[in-house]
């Protein structure tokens, strides 16, 4: 899609509800789990891997959620399967399609919450933004996002699912008697989208465990990477129980200003962020450290700050995104000059640490990083307001 493409949203009904009944929701179990499951629901002991090995392959390469469909098992115990599981996602609401080709998913979970999903196209990757929490807690200043209150964690299956719904919506699945494509659409997953992935640390890690299977969607830990705004006491969990790549929303150069943008700062500081980090297990040249700094004017976009960036990140294998600020309706902020942004980059171009600018991608749909707010609660209020004033 060119840069001046409409605008196109979806309104989707799926057909199937969430998991009731008392089945239990295969997606988003970990081997260990599904295994635990099959045997409590009468799989023997001696076919149990064989099973959860059939069962995860369907699911997990193919895609498939229907148990009359997954061939290689007897009728009798995929009988046995339907009675117990089911193979379910969260539901998708809207689709919005950006002019760039970003796509935003709002996708409703059990209770009736919703979350935001955005899959980013590039020319030589796919990247799925996924959420690990209904709303935030942060409440970051500058995040659109941040404004909305945490309600509740997101289960491993409700993140699983993100990454399967997307892989339905383009296609992606392979299918039998066909050449398996060469490029994959989603290629990279970032838990950059709603919430603070460290907060819901045990179902963050075993949806990537999922998510990183050999024999199923099969994303190397390279290949995904969680962002978290600084909870100093999981940061070392990341590596050694999830292993993927690790991002900080750092954004300022004092804890006076951090303080302010990023409020978790005033539990864990800058220098103990720091430490954190500079012990962060495996760390090297070849699996930097993102360090993502957004682009506030007049707050924290001076040389002076560049400068002290450089200084704070000596002896800690880093890059720098730099990320002109997504202003939103009501935003406090504003977004630094193209000019400004380019000479801060430059000064840590020149210390030696990448600096790329990221290029906003999907603001005409609210898509773009900080901007992941699903507007449907205020719909809602509008909504009710109309029917009270009607009565």
């Amino acid at each position: 899609m060119t840069a001046t493409a409409p605008i196109t949203q979806d309104v989707l009904t799926l057909p199937r509800k969430l998991p009731e009944g008392g089945l239990t929701n295969l997606v988003g179990l970990t081997r260990d789990q599904m295994r635990d499951a099959f045997l409590a629901a009468g799989t023997p002991e001696k076919q149990v891997k064989m099973r959860v090995g059939q069962v995860w392959q369907w699911v997990y390469y193919w895609g498939i959620r229907d148990f009359d469909q997954m061939s290689n098992l007897a009728k009798d115990y995929r009988a046995l399967l339907a009675q117990n599981f089911v193979v379910e996602l969260p539901q998708v609401v809207t689709r919005q399609v950006s002019g760039d080709g970003t796509r935003k998913y709002l996708v409703r979970i059990a209770g009736g919450h919703e979350v935001e999903v955005v899959y980013i196209p590039e020319t030589d990757r796919g990247t799925l933004c996924i959420s690990s929490q209904v709303g935030c807690t942060l409440t970051c200043s500058f995040c659109h996002t941040g404004t909305q209150k945490l309600v509740r964690n997101l289960t491993a299956a409700e993140i699983v699912g993100q990454v399967m719904l997307a892989r339905d919506d383009l296609g992606e699945w392979p299918v039998k008697g066909q050449p398996k494509p060469e490029v994959r659409l989603i290629s990279n997953v970032v838990l950059m989208g709603m919430g603070e992935p460290l907060y819901n640390f045990d179902n963050v890690r075993d949806a990537m465990r999922v998510v990183m299977d050999d024999e199923g969607i099969a994303l190397g830990r390279r290949r995904i990477t969680l962002s978290t705004s600084g909870v100093v006491p999981e940061i070392a969990r990341t590596a050694t129980e999830i292993g993927c790549l690790l991002a900080v929303s750092f954004h300022a150069t004092t804890d006076e200003v951090r303080d302010r943008l990023v409020p978790i700062n005033k539990k864990w500081n800058i220098a103990a962020l720091l430490e954190a980090l500079r012990d962060y297990p495996g760390l090297s040249n070849s699996e930097r450290i993102t360090f993502e700094y957004v682009m506030l004017d007049g707050v924290n976009d001076t040389k002076e700050d560049a400068h002290r960036l450089v200084e704070l990140l000596r002896g800690i294998p880093a890059k720098v995104n730099l990320i002109p600020f997504n202003e939103w309706p009501g935003a406090p902020y504003k977004r630094s000059s193209g000019n400004r942004i380019h000479a801060f980059a430059d000064i840590i171009h020149n210390a030696g640490y990448a600096s790329p600018i990221r290029t906003p991608r999907g603001e005409d749909i609210m898509a773009a990083c900080g901007q992941l707010k699903s507007a449907t609660e205020k719909q809602r209020k509008s909504a009710a307001k109309g029917q009270a004033n009607a009565v």
